[in-house]
């Protein structure tokens, strides 16, 4: 359905115009028309046209002027001018406007179906084209929620890999290299700094998410929210800078106070929120820590980190960023980041603190034990209590700088090392080793591929998996040729009877052992001894 306006001060023309596009089109038109330039911005203000036949000769306000109060509110109207003036009088000011036609007075059966036509089929495209912009923008408001929700996990889990959050960080939009967190936390009722009723606020919650996401979008606009998690929701809010400056914190307190009020006006559940940190992306779980523990340190509705004094203050040079970017380092196994960043954290201590030399040995061994302590929960390396006991005598017996910067690096890098070969798969070679170990040594027992896994304390899945991975053979394969392998032996070194050489070897079943030798090496034992190994295998 069309909907056609008709503006001429001459009846005549409006209904030459109504009958043919009736008879043309019959019931595909709605058709309204007005004779002055006012009432045919009070006709197209409630009827908002799509095509609107337009006279540039009218009384009162002209149809150049009618035209462009119609394109304010109505940019989709598709305007055709009728009128018995030399068009090039308005052509520009026509042109400007998004005129489609300019048809000459008395005007042919033939070139108003024309023009008609061709204005129905671009109104056809656009509503083609704005259902196709509508379905998408509808899925992707299904669809961003989860993103976002994706993203917050990540970053709160430390469940990412830098390529993961980078293509989160595109799929959102989102540029920024910084941010902070803002935590909305939920409940019955608050009792100090306790909400009480958690579980039955967070299933009377699953109802409102929709409506809280388009309140607290409307005072954070860029803001990325996760889903419910208990009692809380967490959102970060990017952060172009590293900081924010006073004015800017009173500003978030300030926009956060109204949401929260908003909140609890729009549900039945009662809100606080805290605010962290701006942090770099990958720290955001910082950002987040310390909105919970502002919230709390205080008794209010909305709480900012930097209002209540949590977290460590460092002296003014310190470089904090420093020794974030060396732990990171560690974190994701990289030695050579590690190793620059030592270096360039111990040339700041010998700057600023070369006389104090048991204060740099004491932060070394500080900043190693904590690369270590990483390394053993992410590295799976045994933890052996007594593995430390020469670190403090070695740097008390250092007499230079150079010695202790030679043993802070070398640790730190050595910690790397570790959490990278848990990355690379490089730790389940140690695993295996272990079990092919204990494979030899203990196989002319009647052991399983359990008793091995448990050894080596894994899964027996896992194991299996890991062991053919490693050795390309299955652990039936591999028991089984390191027998046959000791059996060649004492069959060609002693003079064991078969019985005792089957029993020697893991096989208490003389004909069994003698089956599984011939299929392995392919003569039997008593024709490999006969040969003294003179026959190959295979």
């Amino acid at each position: 359905m069309y909907k056609i306006m008709i503006a001429d001060d001459e009846g005549i023309v409006i209904d030459s115009l109504k009958f043919i596009i009736e008879k043309e089109f019959k019931d595909e038109c709605v058709i309204e028309s007005a004779k002055t330039g006012r009432s045919v911005i009070e006709l197209a203000e409630w009827f908002r046209p799509d095509i609107a036949f337009m006279d540039i000769q009218m009384p009162g306000i002209n149809g150049i002027d009618v035209m462009r109060e119609i394109r304010e509110n109505n940019s989709r109207t598709i305007f055709v001018v009728v009128s018995a003036y030399d068009k090039f009088d308005y052509a520009k000011e026509a042109i400007n406007l998004g005129v489609m036609e300019y048809l000459n007075k008395p005007i042919e059966k033939s070139s108003i179906v024309s023009v008609l036509k061709k204005a129905m089929a671009k109104i056809d495209r656009d509503r083609e084209k704005r259902s196709s912009d509508l379905i998408i923008r509808e899925k992707m408001e299904a669809v961003v929620p989860i993103i976002e929700n994706g993203f917050i996990y990540n970053l709160l889990f430390q469940e990412n890999f830098t390529e993961d959050i980078e293509n989160y960080k595109t799929l959102i939009g989102v540029t920024a290299e910084y941010g902070y967190m803002v935590v909305l936390v939920f409940g019955e009722r608050q009792e100090g700094s306790h909400m009480t009723n958690a579980v039955g606020a967070s299933i009377r919650m699953q109802n409102y998410y929709a409506k809280i996401r388009d309140l607290v979008t409307e005072y954070f606009p860029n803001i990325i929210m996760g889903t419910t998690m208990a009692n809380k929701i967490a959102m970060l809010v990017p952060c172009e800078k590293g900081t924010v400056s006073y004015e800017e914190r009173i500003e978030i307190i300030e926009h956060t106070r109204k949401l929260c009020r908003k909140l609890q006006e729009k549900t039945d559940v009662a809100f606080r929120i805290g605010i962290g940190s701006v942090e770099p992306m990958e720290d955001a779980i910082v950002s987040y820590n310390e909105a919970l523990a502002a919230l709390v340190q205080t008794r209010g509705s909305v709480a900012h980190v930097e209002d209540v004094g949590y977290g460590c203050e460092y002296e003014e040079n310190y470089p904090i960023e420093l020794e974030r970017r060396l732990f990171e380092a560690v974190d994701h196994g990289k030695p050579e980041e590690a190793v620059m960043t030592v270096n360039r954290f111990f040339d700041w201590m010998e700057e600023n603190y070369s006389d104090c030399v048991m204060d740099i040995k004491l932060k070394s061994l500080e900043f190693v034990l904590w690369a270590e302590h990483i390394a053993y929960e992410k590295g799976g390396n045994v933890y052996e209590f007594r593995s430390r006991s020469d670190y403090l005598p070695k740097l008390l017996d250092y007499s230079s700088l150079a010695q202790v910067r030679s043993w802070f690096v070398d640790k730190v890098a050595d910690a790397c090392r570790k959490v990278l070969a848990k990355k690379e798969g490089k730790s389940g070679s140690s695993v295996i080793e272990n079990a092919k170990r204990y494979i030899r040594d203990n196989f002319k027992k009647d052991i399983s591929l359990d008793d091995v896994s448990k050894e080596v304390q894994i899964s027996p899945y896992y194991f299996s998996k890991l062991f053919k991975e490693e050795t390309g053979q299955n652990f039936i394969e591999y028991l089984t040729n390191a027998r046959i392998e000791e059996a060649k032996h004492l069959l060609q070194e002693t003079d064991m009877s078969m019985k005792e050489i089957g029993v020697m070897t893991g096989y208490s079943d003389p004909n069994y052992f003698s089956r599984i030798f011939k299929k392995t090496i392919g003569v039997t034992p008593t024709e490999f001894k006969e040969s003294k190994g003179a026959h190959s295998e295979g």
